[in-house]
């Protein structure tokens, strides 16, 4: 199975949860940081499942996360 890279550019998070919602292998969920907008970012929690399918990023609303598929 293919295998991905999650990158949260969390100071553009707004918590949303729209990106963990839209993951099918329950990679992302909310993190206990604050951002400098004062929201709670997304980070990854479950990495080594990450399959590089990129849903979580087209559901960013804010452009905040890069998914890259490694080799």
């Amino acid at each position: 199975m293919a295998k991905g890279r999650v990158e949260i550019l969390e100071e553009y998070c707004k918590s949303c949860s729209l990106c963990i919602e839209a993951c099918p292998k329950n990679v992302l969920a909310i993190s206990e940081t604050i951002n400098p907008k004062g929201y709670r970012p997304v980070t990854d929690v479950n990495s080594e499942d990450c399959i590089g399918c990129g849903m979580c990023a087209m559901r960013c609303p804010e452009a905040a996360i890069k998914v890259f598929k490694e080799k």
